[in-house]
């Protein structure tokens, strides 16, 4: 462990916080006895894995980025007292971060976060007779999150994060609070059980095997 910068004369806990920022371990110790001049330290201490985790969750255009922000923060400042060290304060930041946004996504629609933007609007229009591409479009999206919807939330959801957001295990598991080889096997099961549902439904079955041909050419 590094040793601590001194402190300068004059300058202890809640005198001057941001000029002198104090150790990690100083700082939620402060908290834990109630000092109410460490809260704004510690926000001001976090903020930026915050924001970094928010962003790379969610991405930097998501339109509820910065009330997540916020939700987070007050979620760390409430949950501070729980922090036992195991792991550096990043880390800890960052984990209850991404569970506090994982929290915050499930409660959105699940066809939110899918798109069909790799489906050629000829196959579209030829599911219906009318050959409307956007009515097309919004009823395969919808037959596909009934599927995930059967599957399941737990499985569901490890798939949209990793196959659709791209999330990795390790990250899945910090978000959904799951070990790492839970979250791997929740992940499979959750494709493999989606792929059997869609493979049994004509509609959408039909729909994948024109594409494969197409993009066999």
């Amino acid at each position: 462990m590094a040793p601590r910068s001194p402190r300068r004369p004059g300058r202890g806990p809640g005198r001057d916080a941001e000029a002198t920022p104090l150790a990690d371990d100083d700082l939620i110790a402060e908290i834990r006895r109630g000092n109410p001049a460490m809260a704004d330290a510690f926000c001001r201490r976090v903020l930026p894995i915050v924001d970094r985790t928010v962003r790379r969750l969610l991405g930097a255009d998501d339109s509820e980025r910065e009330d997540l922000t916020q939700v987070a923060i007050t979620e760390l400042v409430r949950a501070v007292g729980s922090f036992r060290a195991e792991s550096s304060l990043d880390t800890w930041v960052s984990a209850v971060t991404a569970h506090v946004i994982y929290k915050q996504i499930r409660r959105r629609p699940l066809s939110r976060h899918l798109a069909l933007d790799g489906l050629p609007d000829s196959l579209l229009a030829a599911r219906r007779s009318t050959g409307d591409v956007t009515v097309a479009a919004r009823e395969v999206l919808a037959r596909i999150v009934r599927h995930l919807d059967a599957i399941g939330s737990k499985l569901a959801w490890a798939f949209v994060l990793h196959d659709v957001f791209g999330h990795g295990i390790e990250e899945i598991a910090r978000m959904t609070g799951v070990s790492a080889s839970a979250a791997q096997s929740r992940v499979v099961r959750g494709r493999r059980r989606l792929h059997q549902r869609i493979a049994a439904d004509p509609e959408l079955a039909d729909l994948f095997v024109d594409l494969e041909r197409m993009r066999a050419r």
